[in-house]
């Protein structure tokens, strides 16, 4: 990135984009060409690459980039994404502030179960383990996705076949790694089922750190009706909430994909226990998110030509404690229900909006669509309202923004004046959409809440979300 032609400007004409092969059927891909880019085959030609995480590992430091060109991944995202490195650096975070005397500092990265590496953390992990008679276990391999190769267990003896076929020592070359967490034994239930929760992190810089936090995000339900009876301790129908494998199961229902729109969610929550306790809960999953990020921020390698969407996969138990599962750095974006597709469709329309390489934007927006800055070089005040401090959740214009081709005019002075009431006032419509607007009264806010939960339920079905109907009335 020492090339005198990162200085030269962007040419002339569409903007170019790149796809690695499984993004080619996407929802990204259908983004990029509903905004009129070109796709290209070139190797270097090209103004974005959306590429597989393998390609910036194998790849990017052997060429040049122009100063204009962008692409989907930072080159170390293994210390965010992989299991053992995620806890690996909190776990020193948390220790450096323990050192220098900043306990309260430090119990802000309390948001992993206890966990250990397998094999090099054996002998500590079945120290442990003896520790916590009776205590339930959740095994994840570090480099699998879509719930492959997890497994539960509770006795020692049933990870004796695990520990044979993963030929365990720690010397021993080839050794799958795993990591070995406590496994939550009281997950927050809706209708009986387990569930939990993908939301969208946009970074476009870790030095200084800059995060977006989408507003949308979804629940995803297991088919099953949850259960603590050791009996059930091996049915994945049960404990694991994955896509992949809940729709092997009898009882997943295609049309609702399994699951709940996060302002759903979120609406059930604060009418079943009241706007503080919700807001407290949602502010503390978004703090996961930027306390996880802070984490790796010292050994991230920043570059201006990177971004990165993360998917933050968190789930809450019964004491409305919010716990981390893991952060991935190619979240799907394929759709299993049109709800899902045009969820992901506009939030990577926003995420293209905030990359900007239409260069439309001035870079200091506090709200691009349905994306809130809450992180730029320091916390970022929340868009307070009379309901939410955190916006996670809450509703925003699901329209698509018009597809920027040229820098914006400046403002005739009437459009001026009409727009500094506009959407970002706290009291415009979009205001009051997002959090509820000044007129609203807590009571009337709560039964609408209560009343737009239900109908939700119900549009769910009875399979994908379960039983949800019950649980709202």
């Amino acid at each position: 990135m020492h090339d005198g032609r990162l200085h030269r400007s962007r040419p002339e004409g569409p903007i170019r984009f790149r796809v690695g092969g499984v993004f080619r059927s996407n929802t990204i891909y259908d983004v990029m060409m509903k905004r009129g880019w070109k796709e290209t085959e070139s190797d270097d030609d090209w103004d974005m690459h959306w590429a597989d995480r393998e390609w910036v590992y194998e790849v990017f430091d052997a060429g040049h980039l122009m100063s204009w060109q962008r692409v989907n991944h930072f080159r170390n995202g293994r210390e965010l994404c992989r299991k053992d490195l995620l806890v690996k650096n909190i776990k020193r975070a948390k220790r450096t502030l323990d050192k220098s005397g900043k306990p309260e500092e430090a119990a802000r990265f309390d948001f992993c179960p206890v966990t250990f590496v397998l094999p090099g953390d054996y002998a500590l992990f079945v120290e442990e383990f003896n520790r916590c008679a009776g205590t339930v276990w959740i095994m994840k391999p570090i480099g699998r996705a879509q719930g492959k190769g997890i497994f539960l267990f509770h006795k020692l003896s049933q990870i004796s076949q695990w520990k044979s076929e993963h030929r365990w020592k720690p010397d021993t070359p080839g050794v799958e790694t795993y990591v070995v967490q406590k496994y939550i034994p009281n997950p927050y239930l809706v209708g009986g089922k387990k569930f939990d929760m993908r939301m969208y992190a946009l970074v476009t810089s870790f030095n200084p750190l800059k995060v977006y936090l989408h507003r949308s995000g979804f629940a995803r339900f297991s088919a099953s009706r949850y259960s603590s009876d050791l009996a059930d301790i091996e049915n994945a129908f049960v404990h694991l909430t994955n896509v992949a494998i809940q729709k092997t199961s009898t009882e997943y229902n295609a049309d609702t994909g399994g699951k709940w729109d996060l302002q759903a969610l979120k609406m059930f929550v604060a009418a079943k226990h009241g706007r503080a306790a919700c807001d407290a809960l949602f502010m503390g999953m978004q703090d996961i998110v930027v306390n996880s990020l802070l984490g790796v921020q010292k050994v991230m390698i920043s570059d201006r030509h990177c971004f990165e969407l993360y998917g933050y996969d968190l789930l809450f138990d019964d004491d409305l404690r919010p716990w981390l599962i893991e952060v991935n750095a190619s979240p799907s974006l394929t759709a299993n229900t049109r709800a899902d597709y045009d969820t992901k469709f506009k939030m990577l329309s926003d995420l293209l909006d905030i990359v900007d390489l239409e260069g439309v934007r001035t870079g200091t927006e506090r709200t691009v669509g349905g994306f809130d800055l809450i992180w730029d070089d320091g916390p970022v005040e929340p868009l307070r309202t009379e309901l939410w401090t955190s916006m996670l959740g809450a509703d925003f214009d699901r329209r698509l923004n018009p597809v920027p081709t040229r820098p914006a005019e400046p403002p005739a002075p009437a459009a001026a004046a009409a727009a500094s009431s506009g959407p970002t006032g706290s009291s415009s419509a979009a205001g009051r959409r997002a959090g509820g607007g000044s007129s609203r009264s807590l009571a009337s806010a709560r039964r609408a809440a209560a009343a737009a939960a239900a109908s939700s339920a119900t549009a769910a079905g009875s399979s994908g979300t379960g039983s949800h109907r019950g649980s709202l009335r």
